[in-house]
């Protein structure tokens, strides 16, 4: 089965900025839809951002929409996102998720998904 590879996150100062990678070993790339959710302890995940198969459709989260840059490299099978100018309520675990449409990415309820990587903003 398919497995999603997440990396980035870790500690970082206040106003920083951190760097996630997905990719997806053992199927077609190109064939999922591909994002990042958040959620903060005791609540629902939420989207982060989520880019389509082709990399032309993209979809933010309200809360962090002007601090996102979401990108993908079809060629080489990942997918990058960076958020800027953190704050400590951005503290909690990011995970990857992947689906064939990029509004089940968008809502949360993708099939498949990463197993979660911290981000801690603190100074």
């Amino acid at each position: 089965q398919a497995q999603l590879e997440e990396a980035g996150g870790g500690g970082v100062q206040p106003e920083g900025a951190v760097r996630f990678s997905c990719t997806i070993a053992g199927t077609l790339f190109t064939q999922y839809a591909i994002g990042w959710c958040w959620q903060a302890p005791a609540k629902e995940r939420e989207i982060v951002a989520a880019i389509s198969q082709g990399g032309d459709g993209k979809a933010y989260g309200d809360a962090v929409k002007d601090r996102i840059t979401i990108s993908r490299d079809n060629d080489n099978n990942m997918m990058e996102l960076q958020m800027n100018n953190l704050k400590p309520e951005d503290t909690t675990v990011y995970y990857c998720n992947r689906d064939g449409s990029i509004m089940s990415v968008v809502n949360g309820t993708a099939f498949f998904w990463g197993h979660g990587t911290q981000v801690t903003v603190s100074s």
